[in-house]
């Protein structure tokens, strides 16, 4: 139900989004999808920027805004191509405000540099304040993907009961900066989840690796909200369930709930699974197997040294997602 994480539909379908007839894959996945006539192929488009995080530390701030952008380009199937930006911050007349500016820019390059992906444009908004009170800093990363194949897109939505759900990357116990420790337990200090970019760009590789080759029927990144939030996107958005567990070592509510970067919730048909683990094993890529997309129920149960079960019915937390933020503006 926060509004970081709740359904944005009450604000884009205000615009047209279907200009020229040329959009494959609309609003609410992890990237719009548009077709280049004439040809096979498709551009990926999305937008990203987690300003909190860029409060807590403006450095992993920046890296992680562009890292994240290029995951969901690559969770759609598509290979990031170029970066604009739109870097708001405060009054730069203030040391922390200016201190902010540059740690950011300085992530943003140093994640760029390794992605190889140019900067091709851009904008800075400074004096963004009220009451002297300067907003966030948000240095909004746009990024543009190439697929050669629009046949082979991906989104986030699980798409067949029986499916098995795997998780791409590896659980960790990094709370700082997340929605749950700000939002249930109103901390609002600590650091924010580092993006190691060598591991982010074997994951990125390998899911879109798998995409290309038909392995994966649905691709969705792990950001705000964590792998529960994320495993109820892909069975909202999908119109299925979810049944899974998982053994760890690591405290349940991180790994629930902890926003660790380089994360990605696939679904494949089980008889893709030889193929998949090979390929893992190739790449040197850690996974782990959730579960299988289900009916109707959404039930994920971690054990540690203790069982912690989240049991709950499909209609239930998709009518929460879905009409939250309308209830937060009619407030």
């Amino acid at each position: 139900s926060l509004p970081n994480i709740a359904d944005k539909s009450l604000v884009y379908h205000q615009y047209d989004y279907m200009v020229r007839t040329d959009t494959v894959v609309t609003p609410g996945s992890d990237a719009a999808v548009l077709r280049v006539k004439g040809t096979k192929k498709g551009l990926a488009l999305t937008c990203d920027c987690n300003a909190y995080y860029c409060y807590l530390d403006p450095y992993e701030g920046g890296k992680q805004a562009v890292a994240e952008a290029a995951r969901n380009i690559v969770v759609s199937g598509a290979t990031p191509l170029a970066i604009t930006d739109c870097l708001n911050f405060g009054n730069p007349e203030k040391n922390e405000v200016i201190y902010q500016f540059a740690k950011c820019i300085e992530g943003m390059a140093e994640a760029a540099e390794y992605f190889k992906i140019p900067v091709v444009s851009g904008n800075v908004s400074f004096y963004n304040e009220s009451k002297n009170k300067a907003v966030l800093p948000t240095p909004v990363v746009g990024m543009v993907g190439l697929m050669e194949d629009i046949l082979k897109h991906t989104t986030q939505s699980f798409k067949k009961q029986g499916d098995l759900v795997i998780l791409i990357g590896e659980n960790t116990e990094e709370l700082g900066g997340s929605e749950y420790l700000k939002n249930v337990h109103k901390i609002r200090y600590g650091k924010p989840p580092k993006v190691d970019l060598k591991k982010e760009k074997m994951v990125q590789d390998f899911c879109l690796k798998a995409i290309e080759l038909g392995l994966l029927r649905s691709a969705h990144d792990v950001s705000e909200g964590g792998l529960a939030v994320a495993l109820a996107e892909c069975a909202i958005t999908g119109g299925f369930g979810f049944k899974g567990e998982i053994y760890t070592s690591l405290r349940e509510d991180a790994v629930l709930f902890g926003e660790a970067q380089s994360r990605i919730i696939v679904s494949i048909d089980e008889k893709e699974f030889s193929t998949f683990k090979r390929l893992a094993e190739e790449e040197g890529i850690i996974y782990q197997v959730l579960g299988f997309v289900d009916k109707d129920d959404f039930e994920f149960t971690v054990k540690n040294s203790r069982v912690k079960k989240i049991s709950l019915g499909l209609d239930e937390i998709s009518y929460i997602w879905r009409n939250s933020l309308k209830w937060a503006l009619e407030k």
